[in-house]
């Protein structure tokens, strides 16, 4: 790859100061860039796109798809998040980048409501176009930074054989492609994992990290907050509507307080003492512990619409199984998080297990809607008022988030 400098132009924008090569982050004082904010926006679409269409028809082959797409849009988040916590030096390349990057996930977006079918073709060229910017990146990066080249050339095999595989599979059809995606999917995520194990000096930017997880939590809180809208619009603002509709607002809220408040500010406080001189089991807990919190939240908005929509008839036995089993895989996500990253036994495993049974109980008795929207509701509001308790006796350590 020629450097840029080596060109008449080069030259020209060094000297305007519109091109610097990379270099490690870590070290500055730093938070979100207005262009990560701006590139979240893309993400925004495709959640959204994903939830519409497991509301559509929810039942178990709708649901796994479903968690299988979002895992796909999450690690394209993820991944260029990592790059950017690292080594975003806002130059003209990188810039121009990243805006590559969040067209393809547009692209993702206007396919997602059938990636699986009609528009697997569109929709595996998006997620290809996302691995390649991002392979350039990270080989640009391997050029101007030689002492985190180790950790770097990890990130480029996986990138790039996660890459070639999503390629591969534009040749065959059914179950064949889907295996492809998945096995794809799973040696690039497995990078930072590998680079944990060797223990190269590749550290992280632990005040930016957190913050862009947050960030990517209330993306997804957007969908329980849209559901009440769009539901009680939908019901033509129908008694039970409303009154479901503040219900599931109230479980919306007591989420954004448990995250905030509790399970996020929590797990900064571990991050901050697992230290960044390079990445641990427990920054590796942290950051693949987003992913089974993030879609239980989307889960829950996908299901709350139709909560909210059918409140007057008594909405579908798989709109209260996505809210119920999304708070219960949210509550549980946020254990494992906690015990991962203490490395012991100590955690909130009731919650999970509370809510797990309240899920059961409905799919064995065909409880009514309110009902179990209510319970979830109160159940979240004592998770939050208990941890309150426990961080003001001291034996809850939080980090603001």
């Amino acid at each position: 790859m020629p450097l840029a400098s080596a060109t008449p132009v080069g030259r020209f924008l060094e000297r305007r100061g519109l091109l610097r090569p990379p270099a490690l982050q870590t070290r500055s004082t730093r938070t979100a860039s207005r262009l990560e904010l701006f590139f979240d926006l893309a993400f925004v679409l495709v959640v959204a796109e994903l939830a519409i269409s497991v509301r559509e028809d929810i039942d178990v082959g709708s649901v796994l798809r479903f968690g299988g797409l979002f895992a796909v849009v999450w690690w394209s988040w993820m991944s260029s998040t990592l790059y950017a916590n690292r080594f975003d030096h806002d130059d003209l390349i990188f810039r121009l980048n990243k805006l590559g990057s969040m067209l393809a996930v547009v692209g993702l977006a206007g396919s997602a409501s059938d990636a699986t079918g009609t528009y697997a073709t569109e929709f595996t060229l998006s997620y290809v176009a996302l691995r390649v910017l991002l392979l350039l990146q990270y080989l640009r990066a391997y050029r101007h930074v030689p002492e985190a080249r180790a950790g770097i050339l990890t990130y480029v095999v996986g990138t790039g054989a996660g890459a070639l595989l999503w390629t591969a599979s534009l040749a065959v059809e059914g179950n064949a492609k889907l295996v492809l995606w998945g096995v794809g999917l799973a040696v690039d995520a497995a990078a930072p994992l590998l680079v944990t194990t060797a223990r190269v000096q590749v550290p992280l930017h632990l005040e930016h990290l957190p913050e862009r997880f947050s960030l990517f939590v209330i993306l997804v809180l957007g969908e329980p907050v849209a559901a009440v809208a769009h539901g009680v619009h939908d019901a033509s603002w129908e008694a039970d509507a409303v009154l479901a509709g503040a219900i599931a607002f109230v479980l919306a809220a007591a989420l954004w307080w448990s995250y905030f408040d509790l399970a996020g500010a929590a797990a900064k406080h571990l991050l901050d003492e697992a230290g960044d001189e390079h990445s641990t089991v427990a920054h590796d807990v942290y950051i693949y512990g987003q992913l089974p919190l993030a879609l239980s939240i989307a889960a829950v908005g996908a299901g709350l619409e139709g909560l909210v929509v059918e409140g007057a008839a008594d909405a579908s036995a798989g709109s209260r199984a996505l809210v119920s089993g999304g708070v219960a895989l949210y509550l549980l996500s946020v254990a494992l998080t906690n015990v991962g990253m203490q490395r012991r036994g100590r955690s909130g495993w009731w919650w999970a297990a509370l809510a797990a049974l309240v899920a059961a109980a409905d799919a064995l008795l065909d409880l009514p809607a309110l009902a179990v929207a209510g319970v979830l509701a109160a159940l979240l509001v004592v998770v939050v008022a208990f941890g309150l308790e426990q961080h003001a006796r001291g034996n809850l350590q939080l980090e603001e988030m």
